[in-house]
C-alpha cells in the first residue's frame, strides 16, 4: 500500500506583492510564508517550493544511498548529504547539485562514488526531478 504526503499552500494577491505559506500535514515543521521575493530575489525570510524540493532530495538521496551501500554489504556509518537548486525565474528549475560525503567501512572514495551514481539513479526524487540536470560531488569521510 502506498504512503501519501499532503501538503498545502494558500497564496492571497498578486504574484509580485501577493505572500502565501505552505505546511505539512504530518506537522514535521511550522507553517512557512511563501513569497515571491523569497523565491526569486533573496531568502532573507520564507521558503521557497525550490527550497522545499531541495530539501527533500537531500533526504531522499542520503536514504537511496544508505540503502544500496546496505544491500553491498557495505552499510555507512554516517551519510552528509547537501542539494543546491537554481531557480531561475522565466525558466525555472535549471539545475541541481547533490553534494554528499560518507563513512562507510570497508569502501574506497571510486566504490563510494559508484554507490552515489547508483543512489542518485534510483532514488525517486531524482526520478521526479529527471528533466532537471543534476550534478553529484562524493567523499568518503575520514
Amino acid at each position: 500500500m502506498a504512503v501519501e504526503s499532503r501538503a498545502e499552500a494558500t497564496w492571497s494577491g498578486d504574484l509580485a506583492k501577493g505572500k502565501g505559506s505552505v505546511r505539512v500535514a504530518s506537522g514535521a515543521f511550522p507553517e512557512q510564508t511563501l513569497t515571491w521575493h523569497a523565491r526569486a530575489e533573496s531568502r532573507s525570510s520564507g521558503t521557497s517550493p525550490e527550497e522545499l524540493i531541495a530539501a527533500a532530495h537531500a533526504g531522499c538521496f542520503s536514504m537511496a544511498l544508505s540503502f544500496g551501500l546496505g544491500q553491498a554489504g557495505t552499510p555507512p556509518d554516517r551519510i552528509e548529504a547537501s542539494a543546491r537548486l537554481a531557480f531561475q525565474p522565466g525558466q525555472g528549475i535549471t539545475g541541481i547539485w547533490l553534494t554528499v560525503r560518507g563513512r562507510v567501512p570497508g569502501i574506497d572514495q571510486a566504490a563510494f562514488q559508484r554507490a552515489a551514481e547508483e543512489a542518485k539513479a534510483s532514488c525517486p526524487v531524482s526520478k521526479a526531478l529527471a528533466g532537471v540536470p543534476i550534478t553529484l560531488e562524493s567523499a568518503t569521510l575520514d
